[in-house]
Parts: structure tokens; C-alpha cells; sequence
């Protein structure tokens, strides 16, 4: 596999009051994080080898501004209740010499990012997650932000998606088939994320407040 999961993150009420309940459920959650000219905002929980953001629109006007409007994140923050899945999956490479974007999509280059960095989005509809490729991240980036956990957390080890309707983008298909996430249809968009291969046998249900169940 030539890439694999860097972060994920779902879309949440302003300032994410949901995570509040990852902090009572004993994980520690990271610096936050702003996105300067994007208009948006996140709450991050990180792990050994990748991480989770809660993500909010903090700025309406920026988030539709004509540089950012093409990423289609304010249908997507606006939309996270009924048609628009709440979800972006961010991969990285899985090896050092693989950068070429492993599906089709465009170059973003926001306001945050460094020249000569960039995002590799996705051509896809707000129905299926935001997919994202980021050549420049490294696994020994994730593990330098890892913080400990009081519950013992420290991998994620699965991700199967749940969409109202199949997945039909090019991006999609390619992620599935590397074994980056499983994918099904339901009546509503969820994630279902394992820590440390489920070991302790444990299910922590997160809905109504978050679209998530954890298995640890």
C-alpha cells in the first residue's frame, strides 16, 4: 500500500462542546487548531500514528470566500445534519519516495500551508467524505504529537464508514481497495474507528452528539 490514514475528521457544532465526552472518556486531546483564511477551526486528539479533529466553521465568510470555496467545506460543515457527510479522511504516503497523488483531484493551496506545500483534494460531492492526499506528511510527525492517553489509547486500527448511499468517486474506490477503510450503506453517515485492534473488547457509542462509535 502506498498510503495510508494521517488524520480524519468530522464536522461539529462551533468550538466542539463534543469534545468534552472524548476528555471524560480518559483521551487527551491535543493543541487546537486554527485555519487562517480557510475559516475554519479544530479540536484534536492525536494517536501514535495518526489523529482525530473536531471540525467547525468559525468563519462563514472566509469558509465561502472564492479561494475556498472549491473544497466544498462550508456545504459540508452547513450540511453535516441531513445530506452532506460529515467526514474527511486526510492520507499521507505510506514510504518516503511515493508522493504522486494516488487519485485524481486538484491542488489547494491555502493561506496556512507553507509554500511550496499543498493539499491533493478529491474530485467529489459533499454525499461522500472530503478525501485528501498530503505528500508532505510523515508517520514520524503523528508520533511526535502523540500524547498519552489515560485510558491506554495509542493506534488507530480501523475505520469502517457507513454512507446513506454507495460510494461512486474514483478516490473512493482507490481508498477502500487499499485497505484504508471498509465502506458500507446505512440509513446515516457514521464512523466506526479501533483503537489497538479492539483489544479490550469495549464500545463507546458517541451518537446522538458526534456521527462516531469508538472500539477499543
Amino acid at each position: 500500500m502506498d498510503f495510508e490514514l494521517d488524520h480524519l475528521f468530522v464536522c461539529t457544532e462551533p468550538d466542539a462542546p463534543e469534545a468534552n465526552r472524548l476528555v471524560e472518556l480518559g483521551f487527551s486531546e491535543g493543541p487546537p487548531n486554527q485555519h487562517p483564511g480557510q475559516g475554519t477551526a479544530s479540536r484534536r486528539f492525536p494517536f501514535i500514528n495518526a489523529m482525530i479533529e473536531l471540525f467547525w466553521v468559525n468563519d462563514p465568510g472566509e469558509a465561502q470566500s472564492q479561494r475556498t470555496r472549491r473544497t466544498l467545506l462550508w456545504e459540508r460543515w452547513a450540511g453535516r445534519n441531513s445530506a452532506a457527510s460529515p467526514f474527511g479522511i486526510c492520507l499521507r504516503p505510506a514510504h518516503s519516495q511515493v508522493l504522486q497523488p494516488p487519485f485524481p483531484g486538484w491542488r489547494y493551496e491555502p493561506d496556512y500551508l507553507p509554500l511550496p506545500l499543498f493539499m491533493h483534494i478529491a474530485e467529489a460531492g459533499v454525499e461522500e467524505p472530503m478525501w485528501v492526499y498530503l505528500n508532505f506528511m510523515k508517520k514520524t510527525h503523528r508520533e511526535h504529537q502523540f500524547i498519552q492517553h489515560a485510558n491506554g489509547t495509542r493506534e488507530i486500527t480501523g475505520i469502517t464508514l457507513t454512507t446513506p448511499s454507495p460510494l461512486r468517486s474514483q478516490a473512493a474506490q482507490k481508498i477502500v481497495d487499499a485497505g484504508v477503510l471498509q465502506a458500507k450503506t446505512g440509513t446515516h453517515s457514521l464512523l466506526e474507528i479501533e483503537f489497538d485492534g479492539g483489544q479490550r473488547n469495549k464500545l463507546l457509542d458517541l451518537r446522538p452528539h458526534l456521527p462516531v462509535i469508538f472500539i477499543q
